[in-house]
């Protein structure tokens, strides 16, 4: 066995679904549409894999789109916020 350690890309995993950040002005007509504040939505954490493989930043706000059979499409979003309940992890 070698010594290389082999990277999965996860956003080409066929059960990941696709993921996209929003702009900053489809996030604003995303919000008036819905009536919310950002912190509404429900969030994501800035340390979940598909977050730091899009490049997502704490208050981006992220399209999750999903295949299904009944409707076809289902397109979620996620607020991404600093995951405070993870206790900090120590550098070695």
């Amino acid at each position: 066995m070698s010594g290389k350690k082999h990277r999965v890309n996860i956003l080409e995993h066929e059960l990941v679904p696709k993921h996209e950040v929003l702009s900053p002005d489809e996030a604003k007509k995303l919000l008036e549409k819905l009536g919310i504040q950002p912190t509404q939505l429900p969030w994501i954490s800035i340390d979940d894999p598909v977050v730091k493989a899009i490049g997502a930043k704490p208050g981006d706000i992220i399209r999750i789109i999903r295949k299904s059979p009944t409707a076809g499409e289902s397109i979620a979003y996620r607020y991404v916020v600093v995951d405070t309940l993870q206790p900090k992890k120590k550098k070695v």
